[in-house]
């Protein structure tokens, strides 16, 4: 990129035209933002303001993380305040990663964004979306109120917003097992923005779980892939959507494309892990556990993929699978909730009453694994025993 459009960035930002500018540098002049004088209130001289975009950039941020949804939304912007809007699209860049520790740094920024501009609903939107996300990473269901109150405080804000819908959407199925209402809040925000690809898929998410209803989450996932193809996050969940509908080649050729060219993407190891377990190869799932987990710095994760391969190197699977749950006990005497992968492990070894014992306990700790109870193939050893009817009558899945 030459100078004059870097300048025209400095000079534009204030005047709501980031939007506009190439997206592979949005995240380079968004970091060099960060370094500008700010005491004297105007812009940089051209050669400073070059200088500063190429020694400054940040080089714990991939460009490639903002997916072209989520710069589309940003060039909304939805704030008067430009350093508001820099931390909002901050926050955007490591929700985008998909790691624990990631979401918690986009927590902080949107947190900064409100605090700059109370009144920006997007930075709201966004809080709920990491919120909402978080449990799945490992973290606490006491960040569900944070993201149901951040969804709604969006909607305040301003009522035109789909995203904050599709997470109420999220956390009434995955939380409140409230199919009907939570598929509502999807259509609401897809009618709000037919074209919110994160809206598409993350409704094919949650169709893909319930079961019965593969063919029009693939729908909805393709649909997001074809709204945003260079999205890393919606790539990888058209190989799971292809993985809950039990095929496994087609999210294994998937996942693998945007692992081979995304090697640091956490969550393209984790789906091949899955997949190639629903394919019973078992020592390549035990491989993509231990680069997830690798990937995603958390000792949770790198534990669980040692003792897989710790069990497996002496047992076989069952080895890995008794190794597992061991670990798993102890990850949640620690707040960690996995209560539910616990029961799959038992399932898959074959021990029914393990199985359900712990099945049980995932339904009075409303453990969000159960919505999954139909298209899990870990369960599939258990599915003829009449407690697993009761038990999916009791969570209320759609028959």
């Amino acid at each position: 990129m030459d100078s004059t459009e870097y300048v025209w960035m400095a000079r534009g930002f204030g005047g709501q035209h980031l939007e506009v500018f190439p997206q592979e540098d949005l995240i380079a002049t968004l970091t060099a933002w960060d370094f500008l004088p700010t005491s004297t209130g105007t812009d940089p001289t051209p050669s400073v303001f070059l200088a500063l975009v190429k020694t400054k950039t940040c080089t714990d941020t991939t460009d490639g993380q903002i997916s072209t949804s989520e710069k589309q939304e940003a060039g909304k912007q939805g704030t008067q305040n430009p350093k508001a809007y820099a931390l909002y699209l901050k926050g955007r860049s490591y929700w985008a990663k998909r790691t624990r520790a990631d979401l918690e740094t986009a927590v902080s920024y949107f947190n900064q964004a409100v605090a700059k501009d109370p009144g920006y609903a997007m930075a709201y939107a966004g809080l709920a979306d990491c919120y909402a996300m978080l449990p799945t990473y490992g973290a606490s269901v006491e960040d569900i109120p944070k993201a149901k109150a951040a969804a709604l405080k969006a909607i305040e804000l301003d009522p035109t917003l789909s995203r904050p819908h599709v997470n109420l959407g999220g956390m009434k199925m995955a939380h409140e097992w409230d199919f009907a209402g939570g598929e509502a809040e999807f259509k609401k925000a897809l009618e709000l923005d037919p074209n919110d690809s994160h809206a598409h898929q993350r409704y094919a998410d949650n169709l893909c779980l319930l079961g019965g209803r593969e063919q029009e989450a693939l729908a909805e996932i393709n649909r997001a892939h074809q709204l945003d193809p260079l999205s890393l996050a919606i790539s990888v969940d058209v190989g799971s959507v292809y993985t809950f509908a039990r095929r496994f080649d087609e999210a294994i050729v998937v996942c693998k494309k945007v692992a081979n060219e995304n090697p640091e993407f956490a969550d393209a190891h984790n789906c091949l892990a899955l997949a190639y377990w629903g394919k019973k190869m078992y020592p390549q799932s035990i491989e993509e556990s231990k680069a997830y987990g690798k990937l995603t710095g958390e000792r949770s994760d790198s534990d669980y993929a040692a003792a897989l391969e710790r069990g497996f190197r002496s047992g076989r699977w069952k080895g890995a699978l008794s190794e597992s749950i061991e670990i798993l006990k102890d990850q949640r005497k620690t707040g960690y909730s996995v209560t539910y992968d616990i029961a799959e492990a038992y399932a898959e070894l074959g021990d029914k009453e393990q199985a359900f014992q712990w099945l049980n306990t995932a339904f009075q700790e409303h453990d969000i694994g159960l919505m999954r109870l139909r298209t899990d193939f870990t369960l599939d050893p258990i599915r003829s025993d009449p407690r697993f009817d009761e038990l999916v009558r009791k969570v209320g899945l759609p028959q």
